[in-house]
């Protein structure tokens, strides 16, 4: 049930999560996008909650950025967890890798590598740990459209 307690066709009060593991093998990037997807769909449907399509783009995109530093970066397995948490995601990668992520200065000719100034500059908030293994990287999304947000979107579309 993706960590979500239901009652009849509504979600119970408590944290709605969904969580995955990957592989770093092809497909693992789609993958997770479809996970943030589906996991959104759900709580659109089940939750009544307002969720913009805007909203759904970017959790899929930042999944998608975090997973692919993941992927290429890390060695080993990741995970990614989507947790709603009242009116905002919460994305969370983890990863073997103990090396924090820097994002790059601002290089409109640098092709690519442009993954975590895209995150940064379309969450509300973002954070990255170090753990016992790896690191943990964790955005919020608001559920809401974001003025600064979908201007943002705009330009990096």
């Amino acid at each position: 049930m993706d960590g979500a307690a239901r009652i009849g066709d509504r979600l119970r009060d408590e944290r709605v999560r969904v969580s995955a593991q990957y592989e770093g093998i092809p497909g693992d990037i789609a993958r997770g996008r479809e996970l943030a997807r589906g996991f959104l769909a759900r709580v659109r449907a089940a939750r009544e909650a307002r969720v913009s399509d805007r909203a759904v783009e970017v959790v899929q995109l930042v999944v998608s950025e975090l997973l692919t530093n993941a992927c290429k970066y890390a060695p080993g397995p990741s995970t990614v967890d989507l947790e709603l948490a009242e009116d905002r995601v919460e994305v969370t990668v983890w990863d073997s890798e103990p090396v924090l992520p820097v994002p790059g200065t601002p290089d409109p000719d640098r092709i690519g590598r442009h993954g975590l100034e895209i995150v940064m500059a379309v969450c509300q908030s973002f954070e990255v740990h170090r753990e016992t293994v790896g690191k943990r990287m964790r955005a919020a999304v608001g559920l809401a459209d974001d003025p600064r947000t979908a201007a943002t979107l705009d330009r990096t579309a």
